[in-house]
C-alpha cells in the first residue's frame, strides 16, 4: 500500500512540474522583460540603415585628396539632429559643477535621494543625488535654499578664485576645477586580450579625469591680430549665444560629454525601472556614420542639401562657411550662426555642412581605408598622454565658418588632435538603434 501511495505521489509531482513556462521538456526560452523604447531620443533624428558609396565620386576622383569610393553598409542609429549647442553644454558644466559642490559640503541630505526597489539594485543601493532638489543650483550657490546654512556654503569657498587670481570686485568659479572622472571599458583592448587566463577585466578599463570646461579663449589664439575678444567674454555664456554650437572642446572632452549623457539617462532608467542598458550608450559618429548620415539618404552628392551647387535656385547660400577671400558675410553669418540655421538635408540634420566642423570617433589614418570591413567601417585608437602626436589625430568632418567651400563637401575629411581646442571645432552625439530597423 505505501508503494501505491509513493507511486501516486511521484505521478503527481511529474505531472505538476510539467506544466508552466519550462514545462514539457522544451526549449521555451529565457526571455528579459520587454519595456517600451521605440520612442527617439529628444532632440535626436532616426538614422535607417543602407548602403552607400563613400568618399569622393568617380568623375572628382583625379582632383580629390581623399581616396577612392567604396561601398559601405551602415547599421540604424540616432543622430542629434543639430550640434551640441552652448546650453546643452552648459547643463554639463553646471552638472559637474554642482556634483562637486555637493560632495565638498558633505552631502547634505535635501538633496539626495535613497532608491528603493529595483532602482537600488542597478544602482548598487547607495544614495545618489536628487537633481530635482538641486534645480538649477541656485538653492546652492546661494546659500538661501531649505537646509543650505553659512557653513555649508563656506566650504565652497575653495570653488572660487582667490588671491591675486581674483577680479577686485568679483566672485566667480574656478573653472579650472571643474572635472569629470569616469571610467569606460576599452573594448579593443579587450577582444585582443580577453581571452588571455592571466587577465583581468581591470586591464581592460580606462580610467579618466577631464577638466570639462571650454576653452573662451580659441577666440584669440587661433588667430593673430584679430579683436575677437567680445567672442571670447561672451560666447559661452551670454543668452545670445544660448543656441549656437559649443566650441573651445576637445576630443577628450567630447567622450567625457557622452559618458556623463548616457549616465543621466540610465538614472531615469532606473528609476522606471527600465534596465541600464534601455538606450545604447551615446558616442561621437564614426566617420562613416557622420558621411552616410550627411548624404541624407542620397547616394553620390557632393554637398549634404543633395546638389552640385554651393547655392540654392534663387542664388542664397546654403551653409554658414567663408564663401570667397575675406567674406564671411555673404552666407548671412560672420562667426557661427544658429544651430537650426539654414535648411536640414532629407534625414532632417542641420548644418552637417558649416557653421562648426565636428569631432568623430574615428583615428585620421589615410593608410586604414583598405584594411576597413565594408559593414560599419571604422578604425579606432585612443592615444595616451605619452604617444606621439601622429597617434592622436581625430577625423574632423563637415568644414566650418572660416573654411572654404570645398571643405563642406561630404566626402572630405581633415584632422585635428584630441587634446586640441577650437574656435571652429564642435560636436554632435550618436546612439545606436538596438534592432535591425524602426520602419519594420
Amino acid at each position: 500500500m505505501k508503494k501505491i501511495y509513493f507511486l501516486a505521489i511521484m505521478a503527481v509531482t511529474v505531472l505538476l512540474s510539467s506544466c508552466g513556462r519550462g514545462g514539457q521538456g522544451e526549449l521555451v526560452g529565457a526571455y528579459n522583460r520587454k519595456f517600451k523604447n521605440q520612442s527617439i531620443p529628444l532632440g535626436m533624428v532616426y538614422i535607417p540603415p543602407g548602403h552607400t558609396p563613400m568618399g569622393g565620386s568617380d568623375e572628382d576622383i583625379t582632383f580629390s585628396q581623399s581616396g577612392p569610393s567604396r561601398m559601405t553598409t551602415i547599421s540604424a542609429f540616432y543622430m542629434d539632429q543639430t550640434e551640441i549647442s552652448n546650453a546643452e553644454y552648459r547643463q554639463f558644466t553646471k552638472w559637474v559643477r554642482d556634483s562637486i559642490a555637493i560632495v565638498m559640503m558633505g552631502n547634505p541630505q535635501q538633496f539626495m535621494i535613497t532608491p528603493k526597489g529595483a532602482a537600488a539594485n542597478a544602482l548598487g543601493g547607495e544614495k545618489y543625488i536628487d537633481w530635482k532638489k538641486v534645480g538649477n543650483g541656485s538653492a546652492i550657490w546661494s546659500g538661501k535654499g531649505k537646509g543650505a546654512n553659512a557653513a555649508n556654503a563656506s566650504q565652497l569657498d575653495n570653488m572660487y578664485y582667490s588671491g591675486l587670481d581674483a577680479l577686485p570686485g568679483r566672485k566667480e568659479i574656478d573653472v579650472r576645477k571643474l572635472e569629470y572622472s569616469y571610467g569606460i571599458l576599452n573594448l579593443d583592448k579587450a577582444a585582443i586580450g580577453h581571452k588571455d587566463p592571466n587577465s583581468k577585466r581591470q586591464d581592460y578599463i580606462d580610467r579618466y579625469t577631464i577638466a570639462v570646461y571650454p576653452d573662451t579663449m580659441v577666440w584669440k589664439t587661433d588667430y593673430s591680430y584679430s579683436q575677437n575678444d567680445p567672442m571670447v567674454r561672451g560666447y559661452f555664456n551670454h543668452p545670445s549665444y544660448d543656441d549656437y554650437p559649443v566650441v573651445g572642446v576637445s576630443w577628450e572632452q567630447t567622450q567625457a560629454f557622452s559618458h556623463w549623457r548616457t549616465q543621466l539617462y540610465q538614472g531615469v532608467a532606473a528609476a522606471r525601472k527600465m534596465p541600464l542598458n534601455a538606450r545604447m550608450d551615446y558616442d561621437l559618429p564614426s566617420e562613416t556614420q557622420f558621411e552616410y548620415a550627411s548624404r541624407g539618404g542620397n547616394t553620390k552628392t557632393k554637398y549634404p542639401w543633395g546638389g552640385p551647387y554651393i547655392r540654392n535656385t534663387k542664388g542664397c547660400l546654403q551653409a554658414n562657411f567663408k564663401p570667397g577671400r575675406g567674406d564671411y558675410s555673404s552666407d548671412g553669418g560672420i562667426y557661427t550662426v544658429g544651430v537650426k540655421s539654414y535648411f536640414p538635408n532629407d534625414f532632417g540634420l542641420y548644418n552637417m555642412s558649416g557653421n562648426v566642423s565636428e569631432w568623430t570617433k574615428t583615428a585620421y589614418n589615410k593608410s586604414s581605408g583598405p584594411l576597413l570591413h565594408d559593414l560599419n567601417p571604422n578604425f579606432t585608437y585612443v592615444a595616451g598622454k605619452n604617444d606621439s602626436k601622429y597617434l592622436k589625430r581625430k577625423v574632423v568632418k563637415g568644414g566650418s565658418w572660416k573654411d572654404t567651400g570645398y571643405f563642406l563637401q561630404n566626402a572630405v575629411s581633415t584632422y585635428e588632435y584630441q587634446d586640441q581646442q577650437r574656435s571652429y571645432i564642435g560636436f554632435r552625439c550618436v546612439s545606436a538603434y538596438p534592432g535591425t530597423d524602426m520602419r519594420n
